[in-house]
């Protein structure tokens, strides 16, 4: 009887007002006060003077927390690309059910924002780009990102990793160039193996950019 009478109680829409701040939200009143608000394509299924009953209300309601959280992900996202678990994280953060995130996520997916493909693609060639490291800590990396192994070999299979020591070295040998040879070795050697570098292609760089570069000036 308690269902049949919640299904009964009903409320009026009675004002739709776009937010000033995000124009694909619409904030809807009902019985003159602010009640929730919904996404824009939702709020086109209302109008002014309409009648809504609880269940009605409450389903309106999850439609509008799950556009909150999809425009929070999206938000999220327009710094840089993120991998699913990392929008999973964040809207866990803010608080959002695991069911609605699930939801937020399919529909990501469904549209080509998020892809642990692409993301993992990304990450490689822009860790190579700026912070060149070895495919042992891309891989650990991306799976602190919550990328599967399966996705990382994909990103890493064509990883040179002898060219991403050189590049790596490039960016700082600039500031062991006073150093003798030994010293200078130790120096760009330490430096790779933090970077994940394997010994002999750190030491294979190290020597060539001493060789290369640097010990002729020892001579001037």
């Amino acid at each position: 009887m308690d269902g049949q009478l919640g299904e009964l109680i009903v409320k009026t829409v009675t004002a739709l007002k776009l937010q000033k701040k995000n124009k694909d939200r619409v904030n809807v009143f009902l019985d003159g006060e602010y009640a929730l608000a919904v996404s824009f394509n939702t709020a086109a299924t209302l109008r002014k003077g309409q009648q809504l009953s609880a269940a009605e209300i409450d389903q309106l309601r999850q439609d509008g927390e799950e556009n909150r959280a999809y425009h929070q992900a999206l938000h999220f996202l327009g710094f840089r690309p993120r991998s699913q678990a990392e929008v999973s994280k964040r809207l866990k953060e803010k608080e959002f059910e695991a069911e609605l995130i699930q939801n937020v996520l399919d529909r990501l997916v469904a549209e080509g924002y998020v892809n642990d493909e692409a993301f993992a693609r990304f990450w490689v060639e822009n860790r190579t780009r700026f912070r060149p490291r070895s495919a042992r800590a891309l891989r650990y990396e991306l799976r602190q990102k919550g990328v599967a192994d399966a996705v990382i070999e994909g990103a890493v299979t064509d990883l040179d990793e002898e060219a991403a020591a050189w590049d790596a070295l490039v960016k700082q040998a600039d500031r062991w160039r006073a150093l003798d040879e030994a010293a200078f070795i130790q120096k760009a050697v330490g430096f790779l193996a933090r970077r994940g570098f394997a010994y002999n292609i750190a030491k294979t760089a190290a020597m060539r950019m001493w060789h290369e570069e640097y010990e002729t000036e020892t001579w001037d």
